[in-house]
């Protein structure tokens, strides 16, 4: 709730019904989602991102590829029944990729060159509908596979404030152009999650801008995530 809180200070006018009854909605799907108590619940946290982020590529696979089954979509189908976000042209994905644009750019400031990328991506892999689910396999190996060789590789990095955010964003700005340019990592874990991340986004197509840009986003978040103990209090 002081989260929620928050954000409604810094964002919303008095007026604005609209956007506030989006956030209640927001706060029912993640809890749902994530089969969290409501004291437990992270809003606008690391999970409630990628989230977001899942309910953009089923948007736009649904409106790149005209898919109406919303039973093959589950982010994208509880986003909309919950957020009752309105079906634009006869259209699925359509209305539902401007909602989640919107709000992604409130919460996380997220700017159009992720959502481009992503839609472009998605062009050059899901040409028919039986793309689809080795596309989301495709980036889902290649998102936890990046996370957790980003977090090996920053190491006490992480540790620094999440004040100095320019300072973080230039270290996982190197790190990520190490991941796609240097060849002479030795530890073999390493090299075998370098391959595989560099064998991925091959297929994938996302810009190290776009890769720097969603790492850097899910380490700020996971930073302001309360600790275990934290939690537990």
């Amino acid at each position: 709730m002081h989260f929620l809180r928050k954000i409604c200070r810094k964002l919303l006018p008095l007026h604005d019904k609209h956007i506030f009854q989006d956030i209640i909605f927001i706060m029912g799907i993640f809890n749902k989602l994530f089969h969290k108590k409501e004291t437990e619940a992270k809003t606008g946290g690391m999970e409630d991102y990628m989230t977001l982020v899942r309910v953009y590529f089923q948007a736009s696979v649904a409106a790149n590829l005209g898919i109406n089954n919303l039973a093959m979509l589950p982010d994208l189908r509880t986003f909309k029944t919950s957020l009752r976000v309105p079906t634009v042209n006869n259209k699925l994905g359509v209305g539902e990729k401007s909602h989640c644009r919107k709000l992604m750019k409130e919460f996380y400031k997220t700017d159009d060159l992720f959502f481009k990328e992503i839609d472009q991506s998605i062009r050059k892999n899901c040409r028919k509908v039986t793309d689809v689910q080795t596309y989301m396999f495709q980036f889902q190996g290649f998102s936890q596979d990046l996370m957790m060789l980003t977090g090996n590789l920053m190491k006490y990095k992480l540790r620094l404030p999440s004040f100095m955010k320019r300072a973080l964003y230039t270290m996982t700005e190197k790190t990520v152009n190490d991941i796609f340019l240097k060849n002479d990592y030795t530890d073999a874990g390493v090299i075998k999650a370098v391959l595989a991340i560099r064998k991925y986004n091959n297929r994938l197509g996302f810009s190290q801008k776009w890769v720097t840009d969603f790492v850097y986003q899910v380490v700020m978040l996971a930073k302001k995530e309360p600790k275990p103990a934290d939690a537990k209090e």
